[in-house]
């Protein structure tokens, strides 16, 4: 489990037959999962002051892989007695977003992402949501999209300062919105006594 706040800013130093080598200042053990963009990998080799995690053909045809290149976000998995911060995030990309526009509002950035239909009912405004790992609030959900408002740190201090019109970015939607969404439409099938524990839990 991670939160979506960004340990720092590695360096790619190789990508070749599924396997991730990065320079970084923080230093894992074989077999720890660090989320790479986002995405959950697991250390499979330690040298020096690099590490090397694989990503599988699956993992390759899902993610946005041109941003596995220069500089990734990392955040090693959290461990018990972390302080949490951001929200829950599993490191299991759902989709690709593609960014649609982006605002310099002088004071910020609005940030327009587009993604598949069957992902955006899992997006709310105010609601949570990780882009290549970030974790971030929406403001605004459009018919195709959703605009995220970034601050000059965020945007200086992440990829989003590289990101273009058409830029491509993983985007794993919120945990809770999407077993929520998934209990609720099996609505037909809930019986009187799963509603009472559902309303237990608020």
């Amino acid at each position: 489990m991670f939160t979506g706040l960004i340990r720092e800013m590695a360096k790619v130093v190789s990508f070749a037959n599924g396997f991730l080598t990065v320079k970084a200042n923080y230093k894992p053990k074989i077999g720890d999962s660090i989320a790479i963009n986002g995405a959950c990998l697991t250390v499979v080799k330690i040298s020096g002051n690099t590490f090397t995690v694989e990503l599988s053909l699956e993992s390759q045809k899902i993610l946005a892989m041109e941003n596995y290149k220069g500089s990734v976000h990392m955040e090693p998995a959290m461990m018990m007695g972390d302080r949490f911060e951001g929200h829950i995030v599993q490191g299991h990309v759902d989709c690709l977003g593609i960014i649609k526009d982006i605002k310099n509002n002088g004071k910020s950035y609005d940030i327009f992402i587009s993604i598949p239909k069957e992902y955006l009912k899992y997006v709310i405004p105010k609601g949570s949501i990780t882009v290549d790992g970030v974790s971030l609030t929406v403001n605004e959900v459009l018919k195709d999209s959703f605009r995220l408002t970034i601050i000059p740190h965020t945007y200086e201090n992440t990829l989003f300062k590289t990101y273009k019109k058409g830029s491509k970015v993983n985007i794993e939607t919120d945990m809770f919105a999407r077993y929520i969404f998934n209990m609720f439409n099996k609505k037909d099938d809930l019986t009187w006594d799963q509603v009472d524990k559902i309303m237990a839990w608020n």
